[in-house]
């Protein structure tokens, strides 16, 4: 009797087992196939001829104007693309995405229970707009990371920096005067709780403040190396970060395989944070021809936005933000200028900050390069050039593999736009209307079709 009841007890665990490796078993990949479609690869000027476009799980793999044989049943989707344009999902360079809906008081000192809630829903029209990816810049971007990379929100991939990391009034540095003065080594302040900002005012805490952004997962690392528009009390003029404080943060980050970006306006914070080993600056807008010329020659990243009027309309008028955006503005377009001139190597991003509005119109801001740039180029800049920049976080990247382009065995973040915006670049400007798929990560978010 005992060995009965022995032998039915194994053969109730075998078959317990047996259903549980099965539950535990990964699915096959899923197989995509977008058929009859012209390809913009991310770098060309130019659309492929028809061809058939295989993503087998995440990745493409095969490109090639051949029919392509798949197993036509439930488990493959067929795309009938009907010469449609398939191009690579767009990059935004420099984005803030928990700082977008909120106002200033509210992303420093509001719920961030809130905050996180709203910047998911935000992260979730990013996507739905054609932004497969994009580098955040500054706030704290983690949990939200974290969230979509797990299939809680939907929303792009998210390249986090972190908190920005500012001086003592410097850009970046919200605090009220109630707050001052700072002790060395004391509480640290709302905006430093929430991990918007961190404050280092020595090379000694500028490396504590960078590891502990690598420690939770930062791809590469902000610095503030001159004033801003948006903080209050960080005139534009002003360089910030001493060259022995970058040097610092880019140790830091070079030892962990990473690089420093710098928001810089100015020839003087730029020239330092060259000097200082940065190896990408934010923006730019002030500099002279002569400092055009160093990035050019040092093989510096510089990340330009063609920030909108409204951006700047958005300051009050006689408010200390709008006074300083109208000193930035006019520097916008000779930038861009000096940029083409000495061909720079240029990263595109939009910027935005509180403004909901502001944001839906990312693929507008994009097709606004056209004052510059041809269509192919400005979206090259947004798709494989973007890919590059994103590339240079080396091991510190949280999504090993190549993207910003469709060709074989790169990454499946892919839209179907109706129409060719390298003909006319304003499609991207209307995605709900114009991209009738939207895939990330070979996952199919969007299907009008």
């Amino acid at each position: 009797m005992s060995l009965r009841i022995t032998a039915s007890v194994c053969t109730l665990c075998l078959l317990q087992t047996i259903a549980f490796a099965q539950e535990r078993a990964p699915e096959p990949p899923t197989v995509v196939l977008f058929e009859n479609v012209r390809v913009f690869d991310g770098k060309s000027d130019a659309l492929s001829g028809n061809v058939n476009v295989l993503v087998r799980g995440n990745t493409i793999e095969k490109i090639t104007p051949d029919p392509v044989a798949v197993d036509r049943s439930a488990k493959t989707k067929i795309i009938a693309g009907g010469g449609r344009t398939l191009m690579p999902g767009l990059i935004d360079a420099h984005w803030h995405a928990m700082l977008i809906r909120p106002d200033p008081m509210q992303a420093i000192a509001g719920d961030v229970g809130y905050n996180n809630l709203t910047a998911g829903a935000e992260a979730t029209d990013t996507l739905m707009r054609g932004f497969t990816t994009v580098r955040d810049v500054g706030g704290p971007v983690f949990g939200l990371k974290r969230a979509i990379d797990d299939g809680t929100v939907v929303g792009p991939r998210i390249y986090p920096s972190g908190a920005i990391i500012t001086i003592t009034s410097g850009h970046g540095d919200f605090r009220q005067l109630s707050e001052l003065p700072r002790t060395m080594g004391g509480p640290l302040a709302r905006m430093e709780q929430t991990g918007g900002s961190m404050v280092a005012d020595s090379p000694d805490e500028v490396r504590l403040r960078v590891r502990e952004q690598l420690m939770q997962g930062a791809s590469q690392i902000k610095l503030t190396a001159g004033g801003g528009v948006s903080s209050p009390f960080s005139p534009i003029d002003v360089s910030t970060f001493t060259e022995a404080e970058l040097r610092a943060a880019v140790e830091a980050a070079q030892n962990w395989g990473t690089y420093v970006t710098a928001h810089a306006f100015t020839s003087a914070a730029i020239q330092r944070s060259i000097a200082a080993g940065v190896t990408c600056i934010e923006h730019g807008f002030l500099m002279d021809d002569a400092t055009a010329r160093l990035i050019a020659e040092k093989g510096v990243w510089l990340s330009l936005q063609p920030l909108p009027e409204e951006l700047r309309q958005g300051f009050p008028v006689g408010s200390i933000q709008r006074i300083k955006a109208d000193q930035v503005w006019p520097g916008i377009a000779k930038a861009y200028e000096m940029a083409k001139k000495y061909k720079i190597k240029t990263a595109w991003g939009t910027d935005v900050l509180f403004s909901h509005a502001l944001a839906q119109r990312q693929g507008a801001i994009l097709a606004s390069l056209t004052r510059w740039y041809t269509p192919a180029e400005a979206l090259a800049m947004a798709t494989g050039t973007n890919g590059e920049l994103l590339a240079m976080s080396g091991l510190r990247n949280p999504y090993p593999g190549k993207l910003g382009v469709v060709e074989e065995g790169a990454l499946a973040d892919l839209l179907l736009v109706d129409g060719n915006p390298l003909e006319n670049i304003d499609l991207i400007a209307d995605p709900a209307t114009n991209f009738v798929v939207i895939m990330k990560d070979g996952k199919i978010f969007k299907n009008a079709l």
